[in-house]
């Protein structure tokens, strides 16, 4: 199994030992860029955040340590979040 295949269906942010989707949150899938494929929980997010977008802190993105990685929801398709870039 690769790594990205690993990654498939993991929670951004969750421990590793126990990373899967849990019952009763909301999640998002985040569409391309260095976190293609995981889940982003948006359980109890701020309104701006579901029509804005976030930014989320990566190691693997463009800056490395440090940065971070610009997702913002499809206009069709709200439970898809997908990848603008990154920043440092």
């Amino acid at each position: 199994m690769d790594e990205l295949e690993f990654m498939r269906g993991r929670v951004y942010g969750a421990d590793h030992d126990d990373a899967g989707p849990r019952p009763g949150r909301l999640y998002v899938e985040l569409v391309g860029g260095p976190l293609d494929g995981l889940l982003l929980d948006v359980t109890g997010r701020p309104d701006h955040e579901l029509r804005e977008g976030v930014a989320l802190a990566t190691e693997i993105g463009a800056h490395g340590p440090g940065g971070h990685t610009l997702y913002t929801p499809r206009a069709e398709d709200t439970r898809r979040f997908d990848w603008r870039g990154d920043t440092p």
